[in-house]
């Protein structure tokens, strides 16, 4: 997500909050084609990575695009949705997990 410019990216814990699923990635990206490619190169890295996509909602129209990877649900968001649903204040007793600054590239937002 970070590699496309995705913006704000956080990663919560629900592994002790949730009953189906231990991770959320939530980041937003700025135009409904960004929010498809963001989705996109996760898609691809988690599956590199052995992780296989159970679900996917939202490619079509880019403005929420919700990926199941069974252990991880991945969130991409356009901004004034994320807004709205709020997730990270949904989820405010989840702690947030430290993204490493290796992570970032130059022109990523520092925002976790």
């Amino acid at each position: 997500a970070i590699d496309k410019k995705g913006e704000n990216v956080k990663v919560l814990d629900l592994s002790e909050l949730s009953g189906f699923t231990d991770y959320f990635m939530i980041c937003s990206g700025t135009s409904d084609r960004q929010v498809q490619s963001i989705g996109e190169a996760v898609s691809n890295v988690m599956d590199v990575n052995g992780y296989e996509l159970l679900s996917a909602e939202g490619f079509q129209e880019g403005r929420w695009v919700l990926m199941d990877f069974g252990d991880v649900i991945v969130h991409v968001f356009l901004d004034a949705l994320r807004d709205y649903y709020d997730l990270e204040n949904l989820w405010k007793d989840a702690p947030k997990v430290r993204i490493p600054p290796e992570f970032y590239g130059p022109g990523a937002s520092h925002l976790n």
